[in-house]
């Protein structure tokens, strides 16, 4: 202990050991002390000596206090401790970033040592884990610097680390939960932490987004104050943006979670807009980034339009539109609102329609878009702003004729308004300005008011411009070619790069698949020399970009020229450029566009981002019409007039047969629509026979079990004959009947005979029905032998009850007969019990003949409905059949029709085939795949159809 009080601040006597050697006594105490406190103590030295003596502690203690971490995890004291010492040595300080008097070579050391530990620590990847299960702890003491540790590991080697968080069980759950601790101190070092575990790293932010973080995050936001929040506010923004930059599956999830509906509130600002705050500018400035990277040009397409249709819905749009017309808003945020406003809008047709109907608070109201342009071409403007209002004015057009036409409308002479200022009158101004930079915004603007749009084009040729008093208008194609060709002043205006490379691509866009524009162009006769010398000639090294957009130009003039001028035809405009260029020479040139180190630059996003206004070259949707036309141009330059002539022969031809074939294969699809509709309806008609089928084969069954009914009742009517003749008998015997019992007697059988003649009748009328139906059979007999043996059950029935009637009627007659002998005998006495079982028997033979009445009735019901269903079904099967027939004629009738059709397709792809061998002879690639298949596909078509047939 004694010696710790020397280390901790006591003074001792005689010499004092050096740095290395106290840290190594230290370490030796860690590793052999038995008691909590010492080792306790000796942690405690080692963090106070770790920021001095960094590079003794890291290589002599790191081990022991790996150890203390492991073992002695009951007491947080001394875990705190040795946490503290590991993030001071393998930390690179901040205030000694930030130490003027340490030189360079001394930092570079420094941050060396923080790798070197921090690659020796990671190099077993339970270390780590250790970490991340201490985390658990709820300690301030252990928590706290567990963060702080994880973070600075994550700073030195981010991407090992992260693999092993990763690989962790529950790792990132482990840290997400630092976002609930009710501590601020830890839950804001929990977003640094985080925003190191989630960058560049796209499965940890997946993770880290279902853990229900974009929630967590935006709750934080609210609580601090949004925009107005401080420095906690931007680390929650920060790590939003990681989450969601270049992650379509966290973008989808936010979309979907309706967290977008929660940035609205943001953007919220209100009349004075002075005296912002530094933080709340960086807030706000990292809040539309958000924006922006949900509605990127890179993301997909599909993702971008969700989002872009999300941010109207929810008014997000309309409030950005808010700030960008306010008054008083710090340049770099009205800036970056413009560019946020630029993105939303990209090729978004109900928000570009909205956009246009903004109009800016002043008097008289004037629409956003000419606001903006106003700044665009006012060269007092920052560079930057110029720059946004540019991308703002292109994404607006972006994918929308309907306000293409509306720029161009402007400049119309029917629609020119003198009291007001328009967009066009403005793009026409920066165009002939003294500003180079007003020159290329202007001409670049006006591109994209004709890009892709052919009758904007053609219209722009009606523009008329009155250039000085006493001199006819000029068009607006002819005054752009005068400033690159024509007069001392113009040319030293048009001396500038960078205003001529803008005319330029102006000119470019504007001829491009429009023959009537180049006719237009090609009409000057000054044109055409001019772009011929200034591509003939040896300039520096700043003028071959101009030399290369000229070759560009003088190109489109011979790949879209109609011939309609004769002193400029193709094949004349071609041997020009023999002739006074040469077409290797010309090939060199145009390729000094693609060659240019800016062009790269402007082709990889649609954005204009340039370091300084002389870089402002290139546009971006310029560079992919380079990148379309260069090839083709090269193409038309080397061919020869009679390749010409034999390539437009050839391809009118083509044109005619394939017209032709398409009209062949047009007649084939409506048969083949045809023969699978009469599939279709013999597969129909198919399964409605089957149906019928199976109603006839449940009818015979319910017939056959109604015959055995009738056998079992036949059985039982005979054993009741028996019991009536044994009864006959025993009344016979009987003497001494009293008379009011013999009038009973006889009024009961008087009844009986009544209903023996009521059910006579109903057998008569059964009889009639088996007669109606035996006939109908026998005309219907050629339905099949099914209807042969129904008529034959039915007649078997019919005798079977013919049968039944016959013993009915003896049964009557018995019945009479031992009621006369009853009669007879009436003189003499009965015994009581006789005469008793002479009642019952008889009322027993009542109900019996009752009964069977009733089932008399049911058989003959049942029977009439078999009969009648078996009639509808005969009938149908023979409507079936005849249809099959008729469809079965069709088929064969089509089949017919397509063999005469592929005789004639034989023909024409026989003639085809020898066009396109011609072609091939005089060089020409020829690509047949798509008639090929078209072929194969219709011969596998009609195979199916045979096979089926």
């Amino acid at each position: 202990m004694n010696f710790l009080r020397g280390v901790m601040g006591g003074q001792a006597a005689g010499p004092q050991p050096s740095g290395a050697e106290t840290i190594q006594k230290l370490c030796d105490r860690v590793a052999s002390s038995t008691l909590l406190e010492d080792r306790r103590d000796a942690v405690r030295a080692l963090k106070s000596l770790s920021k001095k003596y960094r590079m003794e502690v890291g290589t002599q203690a790191m081990d022991h206090l790996i150890n203390i971490l492991q073992t002695d995890r009951s007491d947080s004291e001394i875990l705190g401790y040795a946490l503290d010492t590991l993030y001071n040595i393998i930390c690179n300080d901040e205030e000694e970033e930030q130490d003027e008097s340490e030189d360079e070579a001394a930092q570079k050391q420094a941050d060396d040592l923080g790798a070197q530990f921090t690659e020796q620590f990671v190099q077993d990847p339970e270390h780590v884990t250790l970490i991340l299960a201490l985390l658990e702890e709820f300690d301030f003491h252990v928590r706290w610097p567990g963060v702080k540790l994880l973070t600075a590991l994550l700073k030195n080697q981010c991407v090992q680390v992260q693999g092993i968080i990763l690989v962790s069980p529950m790792g990132v759950s482990r840290l997400m939960d630092l976002l609930a601790d009710s501590r601020e101190v830890i839950r804001n070092d929990g977003l640094l932490l985080l925003q190191q575990l989630t960058k560049s790293n796209a499965a940890i932010q997946k993770i880290v987004a279902f853990e229900n973080a974009f929630e967590r995050l935006l709750d934080i936001i609210t609580e601090e104050g949004s925009s107005d929040g401080g420095i906690v506010v931007e680390d929650c923004l920060l790590l939003l943006v990681n989450l969601l930059k270049n992650n379509s599956s966290n973008q989808n999830f936010f979309k979907e979670g309706s967290y977008i509906q929660r940035m609205k509130p943001w953007f919220e600002v209100g009349d004075d807009n002075s005296g912002w705050s530094a933080q709340k500018v960086t807030n706000l400035h990292l809040m539309l980034q958000l924006v922006r990277v949900m509605v990127s040009p890179v993301n997909s397409p599909g993702a971008t339009a969700s989002c872009q249709k999300s941010m109207y819905q929810c008014g997000l749009l309309q409030q950005l539109c808010t700030i960008l017309m306010a008054t008083g808003v710090p340049a770099d945020i009205l800036t970056e609102t413009i560019n946020t406003v630029s993105e939303v809008i990209r090729g978004s047709q109900v928000n570009q329609d909205y956009f246009a109907s903004v109009n800016a608070p002043s008097n008289p109201p004037r629409p956003a878009i000419v606001v903006l342009l106003m700044s665009m071409v006012n060269e007092r403007q920052p560079f930057v702003l110029r720059c946004a209002v540019l991308y703002c004015f292109q994404c607006f057009l972006y994918k929308n004729q309907k306000g293409q036409g509306e720029i161009v409308a402007t400049l119309l002479p029917s629609t020119i308004d003198a009291n007001s200022i328009s967009a066009g009158q403005l793009l026409c101004g920066g165009l002939f300005s003294v500003d180079s930079l007003s020159n290329w915004c202007a001409a670049v603007a006006l591109a994209h008011a004709l890009q892709d749009n052919l009758t904007q084009k053609e219209q722009l040729l009606r523009v008329q411009l009155a250039t000085s008093l006493g001199k006819p208008p000029v068009s607006l194609l002819q005054q752009c070619t005068n400033i690159l060709s024509q007069g001392d002043k113009i040319v030293r205006r048009g001396s500038k790069v960078q205003t001529r490379v803008g005319l330029l691509m102006l000119l470019c866009t504007w001829i491009n698949n429009c023959p009537i524009a180049v006719t237009h162009f090609l009409h000057n006769q000054e044109n055409v020399p001019f772009l011929t010398a200034q591509i003939s000639e040896n300039l520096g090294e700043d003028e071959r970009l101009v030399q290369g957009l000229c070759a560009l130009l003088l190109g489109i003039c011979i790949y879209y020229n109609d011939n309609s001028l004769e002193n400029y035809t193709k094949e004349k405009l071609k041997q020009l450029i023999e002739k006074r260029i040469g077409k290797e020479n010309f090939v060199e040139k145009l390729g000094f566009i693609t060659k240019h180190e800016l062009y790269s630059r402007a082709a990889q996003k649609p954005q204009p981002v340039f370091p300084s206004p002389e870089q402002m070259l290139f546009d971006h949707e310029f560079t992919k019409l380079v990148k379309e036309l260069e090839g083709v141009i090269t193409k038309a330059v080397h061919k020869s007039s009679e390749d010409e002539k034999k390539e437009e022969e050839v391809k009118k031809t083509l044109e005619q047969h394939d017209n032709i074939v398409t009209q062949y294969k047009e007649l084939i699809r409506e048969q083949d629509a045809q023969i699978q509709e009469l599939k279709e309806q013999v597969a129909s008609m198919s399964s409605q026979n089957e149906q019928m089928q199976t109603t006839v084969t449940q009818q015979l069954a319910q017939i056959q079990q109604h015959k055995d009914q009738y056998n079992i009742l036949k059985l039982k009517l005979g054993k009741e004959n028996q019991n009536q003749s044994n009864s006959q008998g025993d009344s016979s015997q009987v003497n001494g009947l009293q008379t009011e019992e013999l009038t009973q007697l006889r009024e009961e059988v008087e009844e009986l005979r009544k209903q023996h003649t009521l059910l006579q009748t109903q057998l008569h009328d059964k009889d009639a029905l088996i007669n109606t139906l035996r006939s109908e059979t026998a005309e219907g007999s050629a339905g099949g032998s099914d209807n042969t043996e129904l008529l034959k059950e039915l007649e078997s029935q019919s005798a079977e009850i013919n049968q039944m009637k016959t013993e009915r009627q003896e049964l009557l007659r018995r019945a009479e007969a031992g009621s006369s002998d009853a009669v007879s005998s009436s003189d003499g006495s009965f015994d009581a019990a006789k005469m008793a079982e002479v009642e019952s028997r008889l009322a027993a033979q009542t109900t019996e003949t009752e009964r069977l009445k009733e089932e008399t009735k049911s058989l003959s019901a049942s029977r009439a409905e078999l009969e009648q269903q078996l009639a509808s079904a005969t009938s149908t099967v023979a409507i079936l059949q005849t249809e099959q027939a008729k469809l079965q004629t069709e088929v064969q009738e089509s089949k017919k029709e397509q063999d005469d059709l592929l005789m004639l397709l034989a023909d024409q792809d026989q003639k085809i085939h020898s066009l396109k061998q011609k072609l091939k002879d005089l060089g020409e690639t020829v690509d047949d795949e798509d008639d090929l298949d078209a072929r194969d596909q219709t011969d596998d078509d009609f195979e199916e159809d045979e096979d089926e047939d």
